[in-house]
């Protein structure tokens, strides 16, 4: 009997992709041409090259999280360290230390959101 592979929707790129269980979601993702890094660190010399040092492949795992590994003692200090945790504790994950287990749903390159919060724009007719 073979079992299915996890799929992994990416909510910017409008993507699913199916990988291995156990698959490295960092290397998955470059993989299947879904961008890893924003900006300056899209080179190789700006980020770590997937040791869990710099943070600068995160993602937000917007559903399944339970099917994610559970966070090492690297992610953990990593992630204790940084400003881009704030308003996003439970969904924020480095891509390089984390391993697919199951389906899941990922916001890949995430902006920073500077005031921890979801913010929704309304407009308002003119009075």
């Amino acid at each position: 009997m073979t079992s299915a592979m996890p799929k992994v929707k990416f909510t910017k790129e409008k993507k699913e992709i199916e990988v291995p269980k156990g698959a490295n979601l960092r290397l998955a993702m470059i993989e299947n041409g879904i961008p890893v890094y924003r900006g300056v660190h899209q080179k190789n010399y700006a980020n770590c090259g997937g040791k869990g040092q710099c943070g600068t492949c995160r993602v937000y795992i917007k559903d399944g999280d339970q099917n994610a590994s559970p966070k090492g003692l690297k992610e953990r200090l990593r992630s204790v360290l940084a400003w881009w945790i704030i308003g996003h504790e439970d969904e924020v994950r480095l891509s390089c230390q984390t391993t697919v287990e199951g389906d899941m749903t990922v916001e890949g390159t995430p902006e920073f959101n500077w005031y921890g919060e979801e913010i929704k724009y309304t407009t308002r007719p003119c009075e």
